[in-house]
């Protein structure tokens, strides 16, 4: 039996496509013409769509993370972009450096007390972290555990990597119109539309091989199974 708690889940993932892709898509390709709302306009609508769900989900949970600050920031550099008309090449650049940036402080975080390993993989949204915790303690297997957390670490930067290598590239082939024009207002929603298959399907792969090498270990070092350890 689906619980309330998956339905809202699965109702924010459609939620965040149609607000994030697809809508932004659409504007962006149809509404730019000079005929229709214009090239500035346009752009303005097309990236407020986005940015007011991330304020909304920012209201709504009462914190500000490190990825969705820099996805704000993402959006904020793409509207300077066009609205100043500077040249489409940083376009590229942009779409590069941010999960750049993203894959670097995941590794920096190792260094503190909050790694970026736990908020994406090893978090209690996805695992009964206490019974693992109690687990590792009983077995005195903590310290061979943060090895495998270390590992899985950069496992995940080399998802970012990755994503960074993939963004250039599909900016760089299809944002190819000067600035602050309806055709690239309409390259924009391109690469926005084949950003999801062309970028995310990839690096969710490599973030997939990061989880079942962390579930490995935590299996050999526990002796619990995954059933044991998923939330229901």
């Amino acid at each position: 039996m689906t619980q309330p708690n998956q339905k809202a889940n699965s109702g924010n993932i459609y939620l965040e496509l149609i607000l994030c892709v697809i809508l932004p898509t659409l504007v962006l390709k149809y509404l730019s013409p000079e005929d229709q709302l214009g090239p500035v306009y346009g752009l303005i609508l097309g990236l407020s769509l986005p940015l007011g769900y991330g304020i909304y989900q920012f209201v709504q949970e009462k914190k500000f993370g490190f990825i969705p600050a820099l996805g704000f920031i993402s959006i904020l550099l793409t509207s300077s972009i066009g609205l100043l008309e500077l040249d489409s090449k940083y376009i590229a650049i942009k779409e590069a450096a941010i999960p750049l940036i993203i894959g670097i402080g995941t590794i920096i975080s190792l260094k503190t007390p909050y790694p970026l390993v736990k908020t994406f993989i090893y978090n209690d949204k996805i695992l009964q972290i206490d019974k693992v915790d109690a687990a590792l303690a009983e077995n005195q297997s903590q310290g061979l555990f943060e090895d495998a957390l270390k590992i899985a670490t950069y496992i995940l930067a080399a998802s970012f990597l990755l994503s960074a290598i993939l963004n250039y590239v599909l900016a760089k082939v299809i944002v190819t119109s000067p600035s602050g024009t309806a055709e690239f207002n309409d390259q924009l929603g391109t690469m926005n539309l084949l950003s999801y298959p062309v970028i995310t399907i990839p690096c969710v792969i490599v973030m997939i091989i990061a989880m079942m090498y962390l579930f490995k270990k935590i299996k050999s070092l526990t002796g619990l199974a995954l059933e044991d350890i998923l939330h229901s």
